[in-house]
């Protein structure tokens, strides 16, 4: 589904229940500009070039975090997901929108925006309209942005923080026009009878028809304001186009006109905020401030179901932070941070740790896809190459909701909803996939400890997959997703020769297989363990395959809260463990 700034803030409460209801939310963004792998240059302190031609953790986190506070998040893409348990469907609910980089100007907060010329040329190449943020983006700030909002407000009204204006010497125009100001605000009060109960000062003749000029300027305005605050605190002054109003003070009036202007100011703060409010929903934060009843229109005979509804959804979202997936969604968190909550921390640890307060449960697929390929070469594991490898299996059954029959026949390309739902169906069926052959089973959580002490704590049980094999033999996999989200990839000669045998789990091994080879003499063997892994968490019978792994199961300490970043050292961010 489409979402513009038109419809958005009707669709609003429907936007906020899907989000409410999902068993999990997909994301994607589409970006003005990405890094651009200077930090493969780098070299090691006291050597020639680097070892093995890559970037650590934290270098590849420094360039992606000078290009997300350079370029801007041109349009994001969301999918909804909810678990119907009685039907056995997932049923998802896909939506894309532009993001408005222009804010209110009445909100004085500026914005530099950047495009990179490569970035540009891809988004055209597949059809992206460039005009589209600015035709049908839908606002948003940041939580830094309307805390400076806030901040330039405060201060705008705070007249005792004002800097007086010096004229200066020699600017004959402007002393003129303050004595001009001086004799007829003098005039005005001095008179026993006047004729109206306000004063409007404007430039001679601009109350003739025949009147051609611009009025006051700001300038001239300012100035104004200054004297009467400063000579006349028994007067009020209200701006007006071209002219100021002069007024006796009233203190009731005041802080009426104070009230007013507060309600004005947060109405337009709240639409401003615009898409933010979907991120907060996801996140579990701070709905109370949209007012309910602007979500209506007057006399709307569902004013009050919707109202209902509303409230109800929001209680539901207060304090729950929704499962967040995408695919090397490292960059998009990223960009995500910068756009929707603010300054980004300088160490990579810190982000972690940020990421981690915000989204708790965090799945990368492109980690699901390629675990197990650490330092070697790229598994090949774009999303269009998983989805048509997923695709072929019958289980879980996905839906696309009726309200979204969008990409039911279109297939648009790094369009950001569409990307999202590629994502979603991925994880489904990836997850469901790899819980099914038992890849995910760690011995770190069941081996007994002296069996630890003397193994280690990280090697994997890898066991066949059933009926993989045909899979395997047809994949026909050739091209990498063209941007796939800052790849930055220098492979060192050891990953070009790495073995197939290296691989994790059999899924690893889609598109790695040449024609001419059996593809089932190519699959991991299983190690033998005298051990049973518990079988609580494992589906029950008759539904292997046929649903995700429960947010509980132990799947997601091996493949929760890890973020495939290829081409740097350590090949994988860790944001945290995944809760129980």
């Amino acid at each position: 589904m489409d979402v513009n700034h038109r419809n958005f803030h009707n669709l609003l409460p429907s936007l906020l229940a899907a989000i409410a209801d999902a068993h999990f939310v997909a994301l994607d963004l589409e970006l003005s500009g990405i890094p651009g792998g200077q930090i493969n240059k780098a070299k090691v302190p006291g050597s020639g070039s680097r070892t093995d031609g890559k970037p650590s953790l934290q270098e590849r986190y420094e360039e992606t975090k000078s290009a997300a506070e350079k370029y801007q998040v041109l349009q994001m893409g969301i999918t909804c997901v909810g678990e119907n348990r009685q039907r056995g469907v997932y049923v998802v609910r896909p939506y894309n929108f532009f993001l408005n980089p222009v804010s209110d100007e009445r909100l004085h907060i500026e914005r530099v925006i950047s495009y990179q010329s490569g970035a540009v040329g891809f988004l055209l190449s597949q059809g992206f309209r460039m005009e589209g943020p600015y035709v049908d983006g839908v606002p948003y700030f940041s939580r830094i942005e309307e805390v400076e909002a806030r901040r330039l407000e405060a201060r705008r009204r705070d007249r005792a923080g004002i800097a007086n204006i010096q004229i200066q010497d020699g600017d004959v125009a402007t002393a003129l026009f303050m004595e001009r100001v001086r004799r007829e605000v003098d005039g005005w009060k001095n008179d026993l009878l006047p004729m109206y109960n306000f004063l409007n000062i404007a430039p001679v003749g601009f109350e003739q028809p025949e009147y051609r000029g611009q009025g006051l300027n700001n300038f001239q305005k300012a100035l104004i304001h200054q004297y009467i605050r400063a000579e006349h605190p028994d007067l009020a002054t209200y701006s007006r186009p071209g002219f100021v109003q002069i007024v006796a003070y009233d203190k009731a009036r005041e802080d009426a006109d104070e009230q007013y202007r507060n309600k004005m100011f947060e109405q337009r703060l709240v639409r401003q905020i615009g898409l933010r409010w979907l991120v907060e929903a996801i996140h579990g934060g701070d709905l109370s401030r949209i007012d309910e009843h602007s979500l209506t229109s007057p006399g709307d005979a569902k004013s009050d179901a919707v109202v209902s509804r509303f409230n109800f959804v929001r209680r539901q979202l207060s304090g729950h932070s929704t499962v967040l997936v995408g695919h090397n969604i490292f960059l998009d968190l990223i960009y995500f941070y910068a756009c929707f909550f603010g300054k980004l921390p300088d160490r990579v640890e810190e982000f972690e740790h940020c990421i981690h307060q915000l989204f708790p449960r965090i799945i990368d697929t492109k980690y699901l896809a390629t675990h197990g390929l650490d330092g070697q070469a790229l598994a090949r594991s774009s999303l269009e190459e998983l989805d048509k490898e997923l695709s072929k299996q019958p289980q879980p059954t996905i839906e696309l909701h009726p309200d979204h029959p969008k990409y039911q026949i279109a297939t648009p390309a790094h369009e950001a909803g569409f990307d999202s739902f590629l994502t979603a169906k991925a994880l489904i069926r990836l997850s469901a996939m790899l819980e099914s052959s038992g890849t995910y089973v760690d011995e770190s959580y069941y081996t007994p400890p002296e069996e630890r002490m003397a193994k280690g704590t990280n090697n994997l049980i890898l066991l066949d997959v059933d009926g993989l094999s045909e899979q395997l033999q047809s994949s026909s996999i050739s091209s990498r997703k063209s941007r796939d989200k800052s790849d930055s990839i220098t492979p060192s000669t050891s990953d070009s020769k790495r073995s197939t045998f290296s691989h994790a789990n059999s899924f690893d091994l889609l598109g790695d297989i040449p024609s001419d080879e059996d593809p089932i003499t190519l699959l991991p063997r299983p190690k033998k363990t005298s051990f049973e892994p518990p079988k609580s968490n494992r589906p029950k019978e008759g539904e292997i395959g046929k649903r995700m792994p429960g947010w509980d199961s132990d799947f997601w300490n091996v493949y929760g809260n890890k973020l495939r970043v290829n081409g740097t050292i350590e090949q994988t961010c860790q944001v945290g463990p995944w809760p129980q």
